[in-house]
Parts: structure tokens; sequence; C-alpha cells
């Protein structure tokens, strides 16, 4: 599938992964911030609702 006709979401995440990996981000250190997010994006859409 072209990466032009996949699903935001999809574009998003390979965007995020080769931010990570360009800037030799450790996996462990990337797991630990997006979890971070996660939590910030889940509490945005708490408020939302």
């Amino acid at each position: 599938m072209s990466l032009e006709h996949a699903p935001d979401e999809v574009k998003l995440a390979v965007d995020l992964i080769y931010l990570l990996e360009s800037n030799e981000v450790d996996p462990a250190t990337a797991l630990k911030a997006l979890a971070i997010v996660q939590k910030d994006l889940q509490a945005k859409l708490a408020v939302d609702d």
C-alpha cells in the first residue's frame, strides 16, 4: 500500500519512527516519552468530551 493512501495515523507513525531513528533516540527512552505523550493526549480528549 502506498503511504500516500494510508490512514493519517499510519502516516504520523511513519514520521515519528523516522524522527526517532534519524535522531538515534534510544528505544527505551522513546517508549517512556511516548507514554507521557499518550497520557497528555488522553487527558485532552477527556476534556473535549
